[in-house]
């Protein structure tokens, strides 16, 4: 669970953008036009630019992508795209199968007037052009890039309360690219996050799984409550059976025994599946197990889709910060690769926090806690009515008409924060609360995201600062007296949602929907 977002160091997108899509100056029949992509020869014919809204009106399933037809085919001065000399090209035939297996990019959709594309291309003599097929190939192509590289519209993210950015893909300028290299449709380079392919292939396994008959629910015999190692239960050979299917552990001994087999396989479960990592199995553990292989395929579904709105632009900083709320974890990363992961406190339920993006722009040592109105309302003044030493036995101060509470060790904020201002007045914090970053479910805070390390997060930071040193940077946290320090770059922080994640070695991790986000977005997607 460690390697949570290492991935995204390695972030990787769809289409090439290294194909050359230069004009050529070039217009003769036959030859490259001058908004033709490089090396591509279009057939001879054209066809009426006037069949194009013609085409709409008797498809208006596809009328959302009219704009982007009609663009297209004024660029390619309405030649045929989808043909050569021997009928449907190529890109053609691989669109075709790439819409036929929709269902492997984690969707759940139906494509329009699909019947009418089998009709054409599962015959064997289509050579000549068709215009209804030809538009159709195309409006399919940009209904294909929408659902697999861009997922569901802003609008409707923004209503799930996920405000990380998003960067609008150019698909006509990527169709160049794949008209003079067909076979860059198959490859995974700059559209999409690396971990949706590692969902994907996580997909596909645990389909698999569902085929095969997916697992037996586990039943804990009456009156045992936990088992450890050196118990011997008919529940153990079931628990055995399980892990076998997921791949927790290599073989099936079918042995009632909890052996050091078994102990290895139910750590290894544990890690991913968010929990602590001792070797007691309880009623939580095989409720986890018990879970249908179809529900798992669903949050799989969900994060793949979510995996479709992150920005490419995410790695472009030398150095980034990237937080998971249901993993509860932050890993720093620099010049692409993780130089300190941690565990982290985020919102509660009723408090929760934000999925968005800011820029890190203060360190404060020995911070000051600014009260929020609404915490003094709700809970500072109701304590303040029952014990009016409350405030003093707090460390706190009627400061201008609001509270604060004083630099100092038991400051809620700990003895360093950090800031990246943004509307929601969100920012990372230490807090003297170390216990809680031993708890499996870590959802305690007002919002904002406490540190396990803020130490070692300063000191990375600040690494290279001639005006700071590790000691220096100590004896600001404990200095007393609030510091502020403005930094030199700014540093992006991203604060994601994601229910399943695939590590460096290829284990898939599920965490707890904190938030219960998944089902809401799942209502989205899994609709037709």
């Amino acid at each position: 669970m460690r390697n949570f977002f290492i991935l995204l160091g390695v972030i990787v997108f769809g289409f090439s953008a290294n194909v050359s899509c230069k004009n050529n100056s070039e217009n003769k029949k036959g030859k490259l036009l001058n908004t033709a992509p490089k090396d591509y020869i279009y057939t001879e014919i054209l066809f009426d630019s006037t069949l194009v809204k013609d085409f709409f009106v008797k498809h208006p399933k596809l009328i959302p992508f009219q704009s982007d037809v009609e663009a297209l085919y004024q660029k390619h001065q309405y030649h045929y795209i989808w043909y050569d000399n021997k009928g449907i090209n190529e890109l053609g035939d691989l669109l075709y199968n790439k819409i036929n297996n929709l269902a492997e990019e984690g969707l759940q959709v139906e494509v329009p007037y699909k019947n009418k594309l089998d009709a054409v291309l599962q015959k064997s003599n289509t050579v000549k052009p068709d215009v209804t097929t030809e538009l159709l190939l195309s409006s399919l192509y940009f209904f294909y890039a929408e659902k697999v590289y861009h997922g569901i519209d802003i609008e409707k993210t923004n209503e799930l309360e996920w405000y990380l950015p998003r960067k609008k893909q150019e698909y006509a300028v990527c169709l160049d690219s794949l008209l003079t290299n067909p076979s860059l449709i198959n490859k995974n380079e700059k559209e999409v996050v690396g971990q949706y392919y590692k969902l994907k292939e996580a997909l596909q396994k645990y389909r698999q799984i569902g085929k095969n008959g997916g697992w037996n629910t586990i039943v804990l015999e009456a009156n045992v409550t936990s088992l450890k190692p050196g118990d011997s239960s008919k529940t153990i050979a079931q628990i055995r059976h399980r892990l076998l299917i997921t791949g927790d552990i290599g073989a099936d001994s079918k042995s009632t025994l909890y052996d050091e087999d078994l102990v290895a396989g139910i750590l290894k479960f544990k890690n991913h599946y968010s929990f602590k990592e001792d070797k007691i199995i309880t009623a939580k553990h095989i409720a986890a197990m018990n879970v249908l292989v179809s529900e798992r395929i669903k949050t799989i579904m969900v994060n793949m889709e979510r995996c479709r709105w992150i920005s490419p632009d995410i790695i472009k900083s030398k150095a980034f910060i990237v937080i998971n709320i249901p993993a509860y974890k932050l890993t720093y990363f620099k010049e692409g690769k993780p130089e300190l992961a941690m565990n982290v406190v985020v919102g509660k339920d009723m408090n929760q926090t934000a999925v968005f993006s800011g820029e890190m722009k203060y360190i404060v040592f020995s911070p000051y806690w600014n009260v929020p109105k609404s915490i003094i309302k709700k809970e500072l003044l109701p304590a303040m009515a029952k014990n009016k030493k409350y405030l003093s036995q707090h460390n706190m101060e009627w400061n201008e008409g609001n509270i604060r509470q004083k630099p100092g060790p038991k400051n809620s904020l700990g003895l360093v924060k950090f800031l990246f201002p943004n509307s929601k007045s969100i920012y990372l914090h230490d807090t003297p609360s170390k216990n809680l970053f031993s708890e499996e479910k870590r959802a305690f805070s007002h919002g904002c995201i406490r540190l396990e390390k803020p130490k070692e997060l300063a000191n990375l930071i600040m690494k290279g600062d001639k005006n700071w040193s590790p000691e220096k940077i100590d004896a600001a946290m404990n200095k007393g007296k609030e510091t502020w320090y403005a930094l030199k770059n700014k540093i992006p922080v991203y604060i994601g949602y994601f229910t399943a994640w695939v590590d460096n070695e290829g284990d898939i991790h599920f965490y707890d929907d904190v938030y219960s986000r998944d089902a809401r977005l799942a209502s989205l997607i899994f609709t037709n």
